[in-house]
């Protein structure tokens, strides 16, 4: 199954506290150039990647001379407002080597949690990663509180996932993967090569906390995995002390633990879509609209929509109604109802002139539309 990875065209990639910053003593800058080697390589083959990088925190303690991790809010908070700005000149530094553009993505819970947010955010990264740049992203601790943390940046990595809709995760720790027992503990300990993700015993498996740099331990990483294969994405566990660990995972080499999602990503995404969504209103297609969707497996275009009903924000559901007023499909607007009753019957190239300023050209994207 190693195939999965190597086939994989969209990678994000999740490297841990103890990867960047030599176990809490600073920014480790070599290892910090070789993940921008790495990815570079993957670029080259033609591969998306977004990376998620711990680091922040610590690099902020060393930068400050502390040598424990504090537990109060507001010094967490003070430690990565000083310690992101040396982790993003370092990577910025060592992508530019490469002629790589990098972007900083700061993101909170609440970012994700707020359907409007979270598609902003999302059009933000497709475009980013459509314009070659490298999106590194960290959760935006500097104004986090205990309500909206992700916790740790495996969770972090996972929604990330989920939200660029990317076929795999993968997850680089300073331990080769996923053990049936603590490897630190127990010296007959077996590396677990492969497993469905989401399978109970693998938590049991996990254990506790390791660093105490890390937040996360090898729990989280399996639970993220989990989340991360709900939207369709296989997900990678393995050393990032590897040589050339990306390049050969790419290649296809067996390295680490892989947890299979079951369903494909689009699959899910569209079982997501047909079960769990509540529409908040309609929009009444012409006949050219309804063979777009249905035979050729188009997007939405506001064109092709004579009628809106009902109140909606951008990114809730709407039914799709064909002439006889049948649900054909159902999915998630790029426009409220406000501007859609605006643009409706308008080409996509003159949505800008009708609103002032364009979000998509779609007023349903055929990823975030399921046919019924």
């Amino acid at each position: 199954m190693s195939s999965v990875i190597a086939n994989a065209k969209r990678l994000v990639v999740k490297v841990g506290s103890g990867l960047v910053t030599n176990q809490g003593e600073g920014l480790d800058h070599a290892a910090l150039s070789r993940w921008a080697e790495q990815i570079a390589e993957l670029r080259h083959m033609g591969r998306e990647v977004v990376l998620v990088s711990s680091g922040a925190i610590a690099a902020g303690m060393q930068r400050l001379g502390w040598k424990r991790r504090p537990h109060a809010l507001h010094d967490l908070q003070a430690a990565a407002a000083v310690g992101q700005m040396g982790l993003i000149q370092v990577y910025e530094s060592c992508f530019r080597t490469h002629d790589l553009v990098t972007s900083q993505v700061l993101l909170t819970h609440e970012d994700l949690a707020d359907r409007k947010r979270y598609l902003n955010a999302r059009s933000t990264l497709r475009t980013l990663l459509a314009l070659g740049v490298i999106p590194i992203i960290n959760e935006n601790d500097t104004v986090a509180i205990d309500e909206i943390r992700f916790g740790d940046n495996d969770t972090l990595a996972a929604l990330v996932t989920n939200l660029v809709e990317a076929d795999a995760l993968v997850i680089l720790t300073d331990q080769a993967g996923l053990y049936d027992r603590d490897p630190r503990k127990d010296k007959t300990a077996k590396l677990v090569a492969e497993a469905k993700a989401g399978d109970s015993a693998l938590e049991t498996m996990a254990g506790g906390v390791g660093s105490p740099i890390a937040l996360g331990g090898m729990l989280t990483k399996v639970l993220a995995a989990k989340r991360a294969a709900r939207g369709g994405a296989h997900t990678v566990i393995v050393s990032g002390r590897e040589d050339n660990v990306l390049t050969r995972l790419a290649g296809g080499e067996k390295l680490g633990t892989l947890l299979v999602a079951e369903r494909a990503t689009l699959a899910a995404r569209k079982q997501w879509l047909a079960d769990h969504l509540q529409v908040r209103g309609s929009l009444l297609l012409d006949a050219g609209a309804v063979k777009a969707l249905m035979v050729h497996g188009k997007s939405l275009l506001p064109i092709g929509v004579h009628e809106v009903s009902g109140e909606f924000g951008r990114g809730e559901a709407v039914s799709c109604l064909d002439e006889a007023r049948r649900e054909i499909a159902r999915g998630l607007v790029n426009y409220s109802s406000a501007e859609t009753r605006r643009i409706l019957r308008t080409p996509s190239g003159e949505i800008e002139a009708k609103l002032g300023y364009v979000d998509e050209p779609e007023l349903i994207h055929r990823d975030n539309l399921v046919l019924l």
